[in-house]
């Protein structure tokens, strides 16, 4: 079914406040989305996305309240209607797809009986059901096989649990579906093939769809219109290729230079400073004390929506000029390959890794020159963190030799001594689960230096605070707990646990894969940074491959186990030879292209 003109979610005046005070979360937000349409909603983390787009389904989590506006599908009213009315509409009328996939799968339960349930409780049962069930399977390209049917969701992939989540989404062909970041986490294959499904089936069904993510490129790709949003406000909003290629806020401007190019080296540019919390907004425009263009009347006047030029584009700035719409694009400049030593610090043959009785790696082969960056590519599940787990020693069966600055390494951290505990450091994924909560930021800086070091307490002090300065926090952090700091942060932290006992070899496990693009520039700037201070070397784990060329200047492709390609970044990713990482590439998904549809 083609987009129609004709609304059929009207979001009006919508404000959402906590529960026992008058501090807006949500702001006056207006938006609209028709039949057929995607609409596109990106912003940091804590701009009120998911808030919204819980609201957009009649939703607000505990602790908050509708406090004005209203949300209108199809003419009426979900923040009027009592409570028994919309549990009947959501899964039927109104469909939601959370960032991860076992939030919405009983993992108790199997994928068809679950698919099932979902068509029963809203009156569809019997042959009808089951046929239904074997067309949503198809229709998400899982097929209706009993490898699928009988399933778990543990015994799925991260990609097959997400497209059985939207099967779940589109069982009652809803008039609404709110997707709120499907893909984070998923490698490019599979985030191509969960977009493609997403677009095909809200235009076949004519589903009025908001897809609520960070990632501006996936958002050029997939929508028809985007909405960016800032402290709880639609500060931008319009067709995807006049937004993007023509932007009028400052913060949309700034979020469009921080996104890497798979195409070239460039320096990314993050945002300086930090969203204000709710109850702390200023006065004038929110984005006034990050803006690099703000003057003394913007920390005065609150500024409107006003026309940018095209047709429904908007912009809340007061400065809007269609004229300059592309002073966003201000040339960064090209990376200089770093120099680099002719030794290794690192050097990796014949390994072959299991779990059990099931082997993972298979003869895998890799060099990291001294000084130098690494980037391990590939698909979910091609044992990229195996291979990672087993140079840090987290993994013990293994068999093949690891030598770090000379010497092997003993398969188990147990067998290693603390020399090469020390100097061979690893930054895990998720800084929410790997900083313990109970302990403050120095405290936890201070862990490691107490560990390896044993200095006295004044010197390990000014490891912590040096440790801080280096990625970029200020050492009034110190006295805090990780709650208390953005996730940005909170990755900083994790890395500056490192840097504190002066590593030789960084091993970096998907660091950015939950950040923000802007956050996620300024990460990737600071290793950069340490790289080239500190004479640091880096493995780079990651399934982010724009990213690879604005980090790495080598890069090694991983598939089922085994190593397909490796190189130069420019030999692999200019001239790859393999079928394999020509597929990975054609799958990265690029915004600048996008916009131009």
């Amino acid at each position: 079914m083609p987009v129609t003109d004709q609304p059929r979610l009207v979001v009006d005046g919508l404000t959402v406040a906590m529960a026992r005070s008058d501090v807006a979360i949500l702001q006056g937000v207006s938006l609209t989305v028709s039949a057929g349409e995607v609409l596109g909603l990106v912003g940091e983390s804590g701009c009120g996305k998911t808030t919204l787009g819980l609201a957009m389904i009649g939703y607000v989590r505990r602790g908050l309240r509708f406090a004005g506006g209203s949300v209108q599908l199809d003419g009426r009213d979900l923040l009027t209607l009592p409570e028994h009315e919309l549990r009947q509409l959501r899964g039927a009328t109104l469909a939601y797809v959370p960032q991860d996939p076992a939030t919405a799968l009983n993992p108790a339960r199997r994928v068809g009986s679950q698919l099932r349930e979902s068509l029963t409780f809203h009156d569809v049962s019997g042959d009808a059901a089951d046929q239904r069930v074997h067309e949503l399977l198809e229709e998400v390209g899982l097929g209706a096989t009993p490898d699928v049917l009988d399933a778990y969701p543990h015994q799925l992939s991260g990609g097959q649990q997400q497209r059985a989540t939207i099967a779940m989404a589109f069982a009652c062909r809803p008039a609404l579906i709110v997707l709120d970041e499907p893909t984070t986490g998923l490698d490019v294959t599979t985030q191509r093939t969960v977009l493609d499904t997403v677009g095909r089936l809200c235009r076949q069904y004519g589903v009025a769809a908001v897809y609520v993510s960070h990632d501006v490129a996936v958002v050029a790709g997939l929508a028809d219109r985007v909405a960016v949003m800032y402290s709880g406000r639609i500060v931008e909003t319009g067709r995807v290729r006049d937004v993007f290629a023509h932007p009028q806020h400052p913060y949309s401007q700034g979020l469009l230079r921080a996104v890497p190019s798979p195409d070239k080296a460039e320096h990314l540019v993050g945002m300086d400073g930090v969203p204000p919390r709710p109850g702390h907004l200023p006065d004038g425009c929110s984005f006034a004390a990050r803006c690099p263009i703000a003057q003394p009347q913007c920390r005065t006047q609150t500024p409107p929506m006003v026309a940018a030029g095209q047709p429904h584009h908007e912009a809340r700035c007061l400065f809007v000029d269609p004229a300059s719409g592309s002073r966003w694009a201000t040339p960064t400049s090209t990376l200089a390959t770093p120099v680099t030593a002719d030794e290794s610090v690192l050097t990796v043959s014949g390994l072959n890794a299991a779990y059990a009785t099931a082997d993972v790696l298979h003869e895998v082969d890799l060099v990291v020159p001294r000084g130098a960056c690494v980037a391990v590519v590939g698909e979910s599940g091609s044992g990229k963190t195996t291979l990672a787990r087993c140079v840090v020693g987290l993994h013990a069966n293994w068999t093949g030799q690891i030598t770090f600055e000379g010497h092997p390494l003993a398969p188990g951290v147990r067998h290693r001594d603390s020399v090469d505990l020390r100097r061979l450091q690893y930054v895990f994924q998720n800084p929410y689960a790997s900083l313990n909560p109970r302990r403050s930021i120095g405290g936890l800086v201070a862990q490691p230096v107490d560990h390896f070091t044993g200095e006295n307490r004044r010197d390990r002090d000014h490891a912590v605070l040096e440790a801080l300065e280096t990625v970029s926090l200020s050492v009034e952090l110190a006295g805090r707990y990780p709650d208390q700091l953005s996730g940005g942060e909170r990755q900083r932290v994790a890395i500056a646990r490192t840097i504190a006992v002066a590593p030789t070899l960084l091993v970096c496990d998907e660091v950015t894969s939950a950040l923000d693009v802007s956050v996620q520039a300024s990460v990737v700037e600071m290793l950069r940074r340490l790289q080239r201070d500190h004479d640091l070397s880096l493995l780079f784990i990651t399934h982010n491959l724009a990213l690879v060329r604005s980090i790495a200047q080598h890069v090694v492709v991983m598939r089922d186990g085994r190593v397909v390609e490796s190189g130069s970044v420019n030999a692999v990713l200019d001239a790859p030879t393999h079928e394999y990482t020509r597929r990975l590439l054609s799958d990265v998904p690029r915004y600048r292209s996008a916009i131009g549809r």
